[in-house]
């Protein structure tokens, strides 16, 4: 036989050496999914929460629904991950923002093998809770101005439009995410509804593009000029100064304001104050948007959606997610906000958008509609404790 064919034969036989380092290994047995968690399921279900960012209940559901879409087939060579492992890793990551690190140490799984199915596990929950983050219907919008109406005091208005920088580390070879505040970021730009919802979102738009362009090339700028969400007549979004005042999207008087002017400004803020508590819940409860999260964009757009479907399904499902603690409210008699939970919870918020330079002259039409806003706020649409808040 021809030396080669001894050659080839004998690598044909030579198994593959799979190297798993031991204490990994004992991940079935040892590690939290299978000791911490089990334990809290029975025994704490409030410590289980807390350690995840929902109850058993909810996992199970969730864990339902993504099941198919993360789970793995095992091979020759190895054992798949289980779809239940996988989901209570990247719930950890979102609610706690812990290392890579540390979650291999704490559930066993290599952390090479976690930067991959993280984005994963991220999409396929965006993709199962789509239904509780679409655009509204006609109905919808009707039911969301009543809130604005009846709970903000802003009839017309629809939503409340916000961006945020999500800190990133620096990307290789770009400086195209270096923002204005001298870090990199992406940003989310969202509309929330009376509820503490977000109606629309899109992540990804590097923070360099950091002002109110960010909302101009929006595929919901270009819905809102077009007049093509079914929205009732009349109706207005509530932004602050680093969008433009448009027909639709109404933002605070500047310079030296009237007193007219002021009690507009305020109002305008009380119905705008839903956003930013929606933010900051967020945050507060996926505390992975906190710090700088060490992934490419690529990998981070899926974590902020994922973090924004989770927010809405839980304030959908659950009485206990917002509780009135939470937010912001109004002592009208001492003339104050009194800060929500969240805020004492955090010594930092997701970083806002700088006033818009993009486009800013607003058409006669649109400052009209601002006046007979401000003119209604001062005469029939007046509350009676605005004077004490302005």
């Amino acid at each position: 036989m021809h030396p080669e064919a001894c050659i080839g034969s004998a690598k044909k036989k030579r198994k593959r050496k799979i190297w798993v380092r031991d204490w990994i290994s004992r991940r079935q047995d040892l590690g939290a999914s299978a000791q911490l968690l089990t334990e809290m399921r029975v025994e704490d279900a409030a410590g289980y929460g807390g350690h995840l960012g929902m109850l058993p209940h909810q996992f199970d559901f969730l864990l339902s629904q993504v099941e198919s879409a993360i789970q793995k087939q095992d091979t020759h060579m190895r054992n798949a991950i289980p779809a239940k492992v996988k989901l209570e890793v990247t719930l950890r990551y979102l609610a706690t923002g812990d290392s890579l690190h540390t979650l291999e140490a704490l559930y066993r799984v290599g952390r090479s093998t976690i930067s991959i199915f993280l984005p994963e596990v991220c999409e396929a929950i965006y993709s199962a809770l789509k239904d509780y983050i679409r655009i509204p219907s006609r109905e919808d919008w009707i039911r969301i101005e009543h809130g604005f109406r009846t709970k903000w005091n802003f009839p017309g208005c629809v939503g409340a439009l916000d961006g945020k920088h999500i800190n990133i580390f620096a990307p290789d070879d770009t400086s195209d995410y270096y923002n204005y505040k001298g870090a990199n970021s992406i940003i989310l730009l969202a509309l929330v509804d009376d509820d503490y919802c977000f109606s629309y979102i899109n992540v990804g738009t590097n923070g360099r593009a950091s002002d109110g362009g960010v909302y101009q090339k929006s595929n919901l700028a270009q819905a809102m000029e077009n007049n093509t969400l079914n929205l009732p007549d009349q109706s207005v979004i509530v932004a602050d100064a680093a969008f433009p005042l448009k027909t639709y999207l109404m933002k605070p008087y500047q310079t030296t304001p009237t007193r007219r002017e002021k009690i507009f400004n305020y109002r305008l803020s009380r119905a705008r104050r839903i956003v930013e508590n929606a933010f900051g819940i967020l945050v507060t409860r996926f505390r992975v948007l906190i710090n700088a999260i060490d992934m490419t964009p690529k990998k981070i757009d899926p974590i902020t959606l994922a973090a924004c479907a989770l927010h809405n399904w839980l304030r959908k499902t659950s009485d206990m997610y917002i509780t009135q603690r939470c937010v912001d409210f109004e002592d009208i008699q001492q003339g104050v906000v009194v800060p929500g939970a969240w805020r004492a919870q955090m010594r930092q918020v997701l970083e806002g958008l700088p006033p818009t330079r993009y486009n800013n002259h607003a058409s006669r039409r649109a400052e009209a509609i601002r006046n007979t806003y401000a003119q209604l706020f001062e005469t029939t649409e007046a509350v009676p404790w605005q004077g004490h808040m302005i």
